[in-house]
């Protein structure tokens, strides 16, 4: 009686699984959702370097163009939590030219500006202030969750679109979907190398113009498996 009862769980646990693993028809497509916007931040960030026979002499110099960089972002009214030193370095070097060694004095500064207002005036203040180079420009949007959103819509939507495209013309039609794997990663483009030149105007009235903002594009990508109805 045993062997008949462990027989049948046997059966009815072989027929369950069979129909567990029974493939449901399904279609598999992609979808892309875009979302352009002019930026209305950027990301700013600058070196000052110093070279010179002397550890405390470069590093000297390096704190004295740090100091009047970070007054020159202070007066342009952008908050502390706003500005950060990514890199700092003071290293000895060996010339091969001269055969002789020299210190060399390295920090960079971010500059997160959130009010692109100000962009023409503070660099000009971040040249004065004696910056070697300014090392990117990245720009940003303040609005980035709710594109991020919009765009995973409308990368739905795509992704439907693509499905309905290829059911109609095989007289089928889109059920719901089954799985939904996102692929996104937010892309800024990359930063706008630039050399360290400001040049003014011939006419002093007119303010000089030397950033192309354009558009960003805030993208997501996502996979949809939607049952065959």
């Amino acid at each position: 009686m045993k062997k008949i009862v462990l027989f049948a769980l046997l059966v009815t646990s072989t027929v369950t699984l069979a129909q567990e693993l029974k493939q449901v028809p399904q279609i598999t497509v992609s979808g892309e959702g875009k979302i352009k916007v002019v930026p209305d931040q950027a990301v700013i960030t600058v070196s000052v370097e110093n070279i010179g026979k002397e550890a405390s002499e470069v590093k000297k110099s390096n704190d004295k163009t740090i100091d009047a960089v970070i007054k020159a972002i202070k007066k342009r009214g952008i908050p502390t939590a706003d500005y950060q030193t990514q890199q700092v370095s003071l290293h000895k070097n060996y010339d091969y030219t001269t055969k002789k060694y020299n210190y060399r004095a390295y920090q960079t500064i971010s500059i997160h500006l959130k009010d692109m207002s100000k962009y023409e005036a503070l660099m000009v203040d971040l040249v004065d202030s004696g910056i070697n180079a300014i090392q990117g420009v990245e720009f940003k949007s303040s609005k980035i969750e709710a594109l991020e959103s919009e765009a995973r819509q409308k990368a739905i939507l795509n992704a439907k679109k693509k499905a309905l495209d290829f059911t109609g013309a095989l007289g089928q039609k889109v059920g719901k979907a089954l799985f939904i794997t996102d692929n996104s990663q937010t892309h800024y483009p990359q930063p706008i190398y630039r050399e360290v030149m400001m040049t003014k105007m011939a006419d002093a009235g007119v303010p000089n113009e030397t950033l192309a903002v354009g558009e960003i594009v805030i993208s997501a990508n996502v996979t949809v498996s939607f049952e065959l109805n």
